[in-house]
């Protein structure tokens, strides 16, 4: 009887921001990764070239066995945006007219020629047999977040910048079938207008927003009537305008104008200047209005589909504080988030409307409790024989275990306070790290949080870091009784393990809060006594399981501090080489590869130089 040859579809996202690459075989996720990790440029917006290649790899297959290439949005739809903004604010904008068009009308515009030029070079040849399809920008969003999830049916609310002009945008998903309701178009878009106050409190935009979040519990609402009154129209379903005559992204070259700074006093804050209480303040209004936002729109789109379920994606679904609120007061019994909730996850989704939408096929959902991602860990791994050649290589120095030591041996080592590179497995796709490329460090340790800040990720100190904790355990220390994989759920601490304040502490602001501990675990406990969970599971991360399970037996606590594996403005680790390099340039204490044992005080002598400052742009 004849077999069938396995049908392969190849998602991608270019040439805005965070490029990556998917690949579907049958309909089942086998692999995915950000184009930065390869090249080692954060955000990387190029052709993903290596994030393909990586994927033709782990399936073992050539381009040439590839089905279909489906690309995250669609090009011709943005040209159109882009005219009609230009055209109906004319002639303001004519400087970013002038930038902006030369580079369509010699590339985005003839997209498909480019990409099969690109995709040529893969084949050293003509590449006339490349099937390439374009999914909408939001679709691709709505595909991400309802095809992995665990629901046979639930409601879909993507938000995000903007696409081609959707930023945000509301689906039914049921089956196989995704159904778009309604959508609020550019130029009113809440990604933006929280990128807009990230701008102005001195971050980069499109990588800052997590730090605004981040100092958001440092201040004080004050702000939220000016941005009501000002900046937008928000109505009773969550639905809102922008007054655009504070804002310069849609016809300039920045995203605030003069009006804006008169609004809050004076210009933005300058990326090196000191964070002052008014942009804790304005980081804690934003933040308010969002979550305000997302549950008005929640609360409509519930009562629209009549569902318990819903399915979040786009850039904005990574503020975990508004998750985490959603959660607990908004109208969804269910909630389920793609870990690569921004344009990453875009190359997924354009691959899954490949195979559900364009080519008709059913979607089977085996486990109401899983997902189909796989943990997250989509990327590359390495065998320990590869690992043991490079390390040679580099002359490290190194102690080799079988690998059921490992978790002992490495949690006697987190237990005296020492900071701990941890490579195992395939790497992460999406923006955290989940315990395969993480730095860990003892939750319990009161000097960790700041250690880890200064002389690890050498970041600003007020950022706070995330717990992983044992899934089985969560509800004994955070206010939280369920499944948080992917570190995207806000929740608070339990009173019974918090510390309590002196009449002195608690009349402290902004920064002064930092070094107050607030817990039995003060490295993952922020000011407001909130922790961005990740919940270990044995069945899609067994290594990190048993190394937390050994760290609670040593301890009796289940709980570390996982961070990203990288310094500031690098992207996480991708290879052993990435981590060794990483680990010479920090004051980390050990590097955990595999089965192999690496100690900072027993490698040869590095410069620990700031050469690292130069080679990555700092965020």
């Amino acid at each position: 009887m004849p077999t069938t040859s396995p049908k392969f579809i190849l998602g991608i996202s270019a040439y805005y921001h965070d490029s990556a690459a998917a690949l579907l075989k049958d309909g089942q996720i086998i692999a995915a990764a950000q184009e930065e990790r390869f090249t080692r440029k954060k955000h990387d917006a190029s052709f993903p070239k290596a994030a393909i290649q990586f994927c033709l790899d782990r399936a073992g297959i050539r381009l040439d066995s590839v089905d279909h290439v489906v690309f995250y949005d669609k090009p011709l739809l943005k040209f159109e945006r882009l005219l009609e903004t230009y055209l109906a604010n004319a002639p303001r904008g004519l400087r970013s007219f002038v930038t902006a068009m030369p580079v369509w009308l010699k590339e985005k515009l003839y997209l498909k020629t480019v990409l099969k030029k690109e995709f040529a070079a893969f084949l050293e040849k003509d590449a006339p047999k490349i099937k390439i399809l374009f999914s909408e920008h939001h679709q691709s969003h709505a595909a991400s977040a309802f095809y992995p999830s665990p629901y046979s049916k639930a409601a879909v609310l993507c938000l995000d910048g903007v696409g081609e002009w959707a930023t945000t945008s509301a689906w039914l998903g049921d089956g196989a079938k995704l159904t778009p309701l309604w959508q609020i178009n550019f130029p009113h878009s809440l990604g933006l207008l929280y990128s807009a106050f990230t701008y102005y409190t001195g971050f980069k935009v499109n990588s800052g927003e997590y730090k605004v979040m981040g100092l958001a519990p440092y201040g004080e609402p004050k702000y939220v009537r000016e941005i009501l009154d000002h900046l937008i129209d928000l109505k009773e379903d969550g639905t809102f305008e922008l007054d655009m005559s504070y804002f310069d992204y849609a016809t300039g070259l920045k995203m605030i104008n003069e009006k804006f700074c008169r609004l809050f006093g004076g210009p933005a804050r300058k990326s090196d200047a000191p964070v002052t209480q008014k942009e804790m303040d304005l980081a804690r209004s934003i933040q308010f209005v969002t979550e305000e936002i997302v549950l008005r729109l929640a609360t409509t789109l519930q009562k629209e589909t009549n569902t318990d379920s819903l399915c979040l994606a786009g850039g904005v679904a990574l503020n975990c504080v508004a998750n985490g609120r959603l959660l607990r007061e908004g109208p969804f019994k269910h909630i389920w988030i793609q870990p690569a909730a921004g344009d990453a996850g875009g190359a997924l989704g354009a691959a899954l409307v490949g195979w559900h939408t364009y080519l008709g096929n059913p979607r089977l959902v085996s486990d109401a409790q899983q997902d189909s991602m796989h943990g997250g860990y989509l990327g590359p791994d390495f065998t320990n024989n590869e690992i043991k050649n490079k390390l040679n290589q580099l002359g490290a120095v190194y102690e080799e275990l079988d690998a059921h030591q490992i978790p002992t041996a490495v949690a006697k080592i987190l237990e005296k306070e020492n900071v701990v590179g941890w490579f195992q497995g395939r790497m992460e796709f999406g923006p955290r790290a989940l315990g395969a490329r993480s730095i860990l460090g003892d939750a319990r340790s009161a000097r960790m949080q700041s250690t880890m800040n200064l002389k690890i990720k050498y970041r600003e100190s007020f950022r706070p870091f995330a717990p992983a904790v044992l899934e089985e355990r969560v509800s004994e220390y955070f206010n939280y009784n369920g499944e948080s994989p992917y570190m995207l759920m806000v929740s608070s601490v339990k009173e019974a393990i918090r510390t309590p304040m002196s009449p002195e502490q608690k009349k402290l602001f902004g920064i002064d809060k930092l070094h107050v501990p607030r817990s039995s675990i003060p490295a993952v406990t922020h000011v407001d006594y909130s922790a961005r969970i990740q919940t270990v599971s044995a069945r899609t991360n067994p290594r990190f399981h048993s190394l937390l399970k050994e760290f609670d037996r040593a301890t009796g606590c289940p709980v570390l501090v996982n961070t990203s594996f990288n310094v500031r403005g690098e992207p996480i680790v991708c290879t052993p080489e990435d981590a060794y390099r990483c680990f010479m340039r920090t004051e980390m204490d050990f590097l955990v590869v595999e089965n192999f044992i690496l100690e900072k005080t027993r490698q040869p002598t590095h410069a620990n130089d700031d050469l690292w400052k130069k080679e990555f742009e700092l965020d």
